[in-house]
C-alpha cells in the first residue's frame, strides 16, 4: 500500500486549470521532489495533499484511506501530515519550545511534560537545544526553519510535505536545513519536496517530477532529470537555473 496515492486530481481556479489529472503513487519512505517552474502547480498540488485547497475532481489516498471524499475531518488528516512552508509560521509570542510543544499538547493530547521531553530530544539532535526558551525574532532564518521542521515532525507525520523550505535562506542557512532534511531521509521520513535546489534533489530524491502547466512532463532519477532531460521544456529550465547560479 502507498503511503500517497493521487488519483487523477484537478484543480481550477476560476477558468484557469491549475492542476491536470494528475496521478502519482508515493511508497513509504520514499522521498520524491516536484521541480518546475513558478505556477507550474507544485504549492498548489501541496495544499491539495494537506486539504489546505478543496481539489475539484479526483482523489487523495494516505495510506490507503480517501481522504478527499465529503465529509472527511481534515483537522483529523492534517495531524497525520506534517507541512513547512517557506514562510517559517512560528507564533512570534511563544517560544521555540512552546512552538513545538503547541500540536502535541492540543491535538494530540500529549501532556506537557512528555511533550516538552520530546522537544528537547528533537532540539538537541538537530543542535538547537540553546534556543529552546528563546523566542523566533532572535533565531536566524535557517534556524527558524529548522524549527518549524522540527515542529512538523514531532507528531511522527505519516507524510511530511516540503514547499520551498530555502528559498527565502541565503547559501549557509540553506546548508543547515538541508542537512537536516537529508537526516530525516536517512530516517525513512516519507517526503514530498518542491524544491529549486537541484543538487540536493540530486542528494535526496529517489524520484525527480518535472511539473508544467500542472502535469508531470518527464519524472526519473535525480541523474537522469539534471543530466540527460529529454525534453525541450526540462532543458530549458535547468539552463535558466545554471544561468541564475541555482544549479
Amino acid at each position: 500500500m502507498s503511503a500517497l496515492e493521487l488519483k487523477n486530481l484537478r484543480k481550477s481556479y476560476g477558468s484557469e486549470l491549475v492542476i491536470s489529472d494528475f496521478n502519482l503513487n508515493l511508497e513509504r519512505h520514499q522521498v520524491k521532489v516536484l521541480i518546475g517552474a513558478s505556477g507550474s502547480g507544485k504549492s498548489t498540488l501541496l495544499r491539495c495533499i494537506n486539504l489546505l485547497e478543496e481539489i475539484d475532481d479526483g482523489q487523495i489516498f494516505l495510506d490507503g484511506e480517501d481522504i478527499s471524499e465529503v465529509g472527511v475531518n481534515a483537522d483529523k488528516v492534517r495531524a497525520s501530515i506534517g507541512s513547512v512552508f517557506q514562510a517559517f509560521n512560528l507564533f512570534p509570542h511563544l517560544t521555540v519550545l512552546q512552538n513545538i510543544t503547541l500540536a502535541p499538547r492540543f491535538v494530540h493530547g500529549v501532556d506537557k511534560a512528555r511533550a516538552e521531553s520530546d522537544a528537547l530530544e528533537l532540539l538537541e539532535r538537530f543542535g538547537l537545544s540553546e534556543k529552546a526558551h528563546q523566542y523566533p525574532d532572535l533565531l536566524s532564518g535557517g534556524q527558524q526553519q529548522r524549527v518549524a521542521i522540527l515542529r512538523a515532525i514531532i507528531g511522527k507525520p505519516k507524510l511530511l510535505l516540503l514547499d520551498e523550505v530555502t528559498s527565502a535562506l541565503d547559501p549557509v542557512l540553506i546548508a543547515e536545513v538541508l542537512s537536516l532534511i537529508s537526516e530525516l531521509k536517512s530516517d525513512g521520513m516519507t517526503m514530498l519536496i518542491a524544491t529549486h535546489e537541484m543538487g540536493f534533489a540530486k542528494k535526496v530524491a529517489d524520484e525527480v517530477l518535472f511539473l508544467k502547466g500542472g502535469q508531470v512532463l518527464e519524472a526519473g532519477s535525480p541523474q537522469q532529470m539534471l543530466e540527460a532531460p529529454q525534453s525541450q521544456d526540462l532543458k530549458n529550465f535547468l539552463f535558466a537555473l545554471e544561468q541564475a547560479g541555482r544549479l
